[in-house]
């Protein structure tokens, strides 16, 4: 098992250490719904350390990244981000991405933790010309999420982060430490991910724990991460979305720019969808779970993608994947314990920050 430079902070605090994707990671600290409802309404500080950092750079990146991914770096310029999948030539999802601009020749590419090798050499196998680094191990990687993240962070940050819009980035000084300081992440609240070199890790941290102090900030481990992202529509690689999953399946159509050329665009614009990932909430109380068998009219047509009790929304919810002509007003039954449980078919975004 691999460790983040984080480890010996994670169990000094009593949190539960797991494995995970060939990581030891904590689970949680306190419990998962306190931790959960911190970030809901405080703050909550995310060692994402586990996710892969691959650098792009030389005469020539702007084209060759253009070209990989869905989304359309047009939209960007340098200090900027976005979201895309990149796929192979079948159309289905090689993983889901946040590409970072510094200029036209320099780009950062963040990957997902069981992921970082494959990417990294799917990368090297479909540039040409450019440098492509994988620095994943000298990166450590942090998340200070909740709508008292600006607060937590403004303190320690020579960067002034209030005039920094969502899916912007700066480079500045983190607790004296030099960093890439995004405003992104994984929870549907505000925040930052912060990158920085991992022999750096102690002091970053200690300094974001003392800065939190008077805002409620807590450490908060993968538990609650996955209810978090879940309550806010966003997909896991690996059990919403994988290479025989198209974007055009899953809530991802906006992140597809078929005005240039990418990887897999061919394949999307001929191929037939089979399926639709949708969100639903079950109409009595249960707890869906990953793998969980869906039925509509009798006839199992797959299983649970992702579920939990929402700590939020204090009901049951999850994805799935239904046929794609499948009417929204019709129920679907989840398989619980032998038991079928009827859902309502629902939007895959639960919560919104904006509904307050």
């Amino acid at each position: 098992m691999k460790r983040t430079p984080f480890y010996s902070m994670h169990v000094a605090l009593g949190a539960r250490m797991v494995p995970f994707v060939g990581w030891e990671m904590p689970v949680q600290y306190k419990g998962l719904i306190e931790e959960h409802l911190a970030t809901r309404t405080a703050c909550g500080l995310f060692d994402v350390s586990h996710m892969g950092e691959v650098f792009v750079s030389g005469p020539g990146a702007w084209e060759q990244v253009q070209r990989l991914i869905t989304n359309d770096l047009g939209k960007i310029g340098p200090g900027k981000a976005i979201y895309s999948p990149m796929c192979l030539p079948s159309g289905g999802i090689v993983d889901d991405l946040i590409t970072y601009q510094f200029s036209k020749d320099k780009f950062l590419i963040v990957v997902n933790a069981s992921n970082v090798e494959k990417d990294f050499n799917w990368m090297k196998k479909n540039f040409d010309g450019v440098e492509v680094e994988n620095k994943s191990d000298e990166y450590a990687q942090l998340a200070v999420q909740g709508p008292k993240a600006l607060a937590v962070m403004s303190g320690i940050t020579e960067a002034k982060l209030d005039g920094l819009a969502p899916f912007t980035f700066v480079e500045s000084k983190v607790a004296g430490v030099d960093a890439i300081v995004s405003r992104t992440g994984y929870t549907g609240e505000d925040g930052f991910e912060i990158y920085f070199n991992a022999e750096k890790a102690e002091p970053v941290w200690n300094a974001i724990m003392k800065a939190g102090v008077p805002h409620g900030l807590m450490p908060v481990g993968l538990g609650a991460r996955d209810t978090l992202r879940l309550e806010s529509g966003l997909m896991l690689y690996g059990s919403d979305m994988d290479e025989n999953t198209t974007p055009l399946e899953v809530p991802l159509k906006w992140t597809v720019s078929f005005e240039k050329e990418f990887i897999g665009k061919k394949a999307l614009l001929e191929k037939k969808t089979t399926k639709k990932l949708v969100g639903f909430e079950l109409v009595e109380r249960a707890v869906p779970r990953h793998g969980n068998e869906v039925y509509v009219d009798g006839k199992r047509v797959g299983v649970v993608t992702s579920g939990t009790f929402s700590p939020t929304l204090k009901k049951p919810i999850g994805m799935c994947f239904v046929p794609p002509d499948h009417p929204k007003e019709k129920r679907i039954g989840i398989r619980i314990h032998e038991k079928i449980v009827e859902a309502n078919i629902t939007t895959t975004r639960f919560y919104r920050r904006d509904a307050k």
